[in-house]
This record gives structure tokens, sequence and C-alpha cells, in this order.
């Protein structure tokens, strides 16, 4: 991190990835969680954002956080940042702009409580030449990962993402179901296929616009 220091509550693991725990909940209590990708789902996709400046929420996405912490739910950011591993930027841009989304989140009355991402990429600088690392989506490394800030019932979670590789992380976590939205990659060819092949016997993947849509789908957000 060369001058910047980490957030309180965040780490970077020996491989790298980054994990921040923002509120604290009971340890003994597992709670069903909503694991969100970030670019494309909850802020408007700009091409590798790295500056708070370009932060913008999508409509719909503090109402859908809002409803997840009235219900108990945690919320926990899973996002391949493979920006970092090509050297487009470091951890310092990504955590200042995560404060922006933060802050966006707060001022409607919305908490994220934890945040994982990960650098990896195929084209990645070393040692972040990995675009199978355990922890970069498809892979449910991101996802089991959180355990270790959050008590998670697995089973009754979902994930949102516009890409087939976040609704197939999620299948490959064992969660219950998962959202495609249109919004970001979503439209480009194949993802949307992509996302609903991943359905099996127990995990459900679901075809939606944005993210506003899923106040009607995921039981804990409906009213």
């Amino acid at each position: 991190m060369n001058d910047f220091s980490l957030p309180d509550g965040a780490s970077l693991t020996p491989e790298g990835l980054f994990k921040h725990l923002l509120r604290r909940t009971d340890p003994g209590n597992k709670r069903p969680a909503l694991f969100l990708d970030r670019d494309g789902v909850l802020v408007e996709e700009v091409g590798y954002l790295h500056r708070p400046e370009e932060v913008r929420l999508i409509e719909g996405t503090a109402e859908v956080v809002a409803r997840a912490n009235a219900a108990a739910v945690h919320v926990i950011i899973v996002t391949n940042q493979g920006g970092i591993g090509l050297g487009k930027y470091g951890w310092r841009d990504f955590i200042l702009t995560q404060e922006k989304i933060y802050e966006d989140l707060r001022r409607l009355d919305a908490e994220i409580d934890a945040t994982m991402a990960s650098p990896y990429h195929p084209r990645g600088n070393p040692p972040f030449d990995r675009g199978d690392h355990p922890s970069r989506k498809p892979n449910p490394g991101m996802l089991l990962e959180a355990a270790t800030l959050l008590s998670i019932d697995y089973a009754a979670s979902w994930i949102i993402g516009d890409h087939g590789s976040d609704i197939e992380a999620g299948r490959n976590a064992g969660l219950v179901g998962g959202l495609h939205v249109l919004t970001g990659h979503g439209t480009h060819d194949g993802e949307r296929d992509k996302a609903l092949a991943a359905e099996t016997e127990s995990y459900k993947p679901h075809a939606i616009d944005s993210i506003a849509d899923a106040l009607t789908i995921i039981p804990f957000l409906k009213k």
C-alpha cells in the first residue's frame, strides 16, 4: 500500500485478496447473505472504475441494500478487480472508490456489511496472472472467504451479477439462487445464456433487467 493505510476492518491476505468488514454482527447467528457484484450492478460500468468522481449508483441499488439491511441479511460486495492485476490502478484507488460508494449508499440509508475483491486476471502482472485463481469468479473463493468475516447461511443466500461468471460463482458456493442483470456487461454476447445455464436442482438463476427487480424475486427482499 506504500504510504496509504488500509481502512479499519480491512486486510490483504498473503495471496492478495482484499477483505473489508464494515459492520460487525453476532458471529454465532448465521444469516443469509446478498452477494453483489459491483461494476454494472451496483454502480454504472465505466471500464475499470477507480475514480470516486465516476461513481454513479444504478437506480434501485440503495432500496435493495436497505431492504436487505432491514431483513437482517448480510450485504457483501464480491468483485473481480483485474484492473489491479493489470496495473491500471492500485488498492489505494480501489479503496477511495469504495468509500464513495459507501458514502452514497449511507446517504440513502443503505449499508454494505463487507467487501471482497480479487486482483487476479488472465493477463495480469505476476503474481496476479491467474485467471483461474480460486478467488476470481466464477470460482467461489471470495464468497466462501466471506465466512471468515460474517456468519453466513449459504443455502439461503443469493447473488446478483451482470456476468455469467457471477451467477456461476453463486452456484459454486452453494447458494440458492442468482439474478442476472442486463446493466453493465449483461447484454454482451453469451452472458445471459451462461448465467441461465448455471441452473441445477438446488440453484435457480433468474433473468432480470436491473438490480431493482430483485425486490420482486428474492424472498427476503419482498415486503
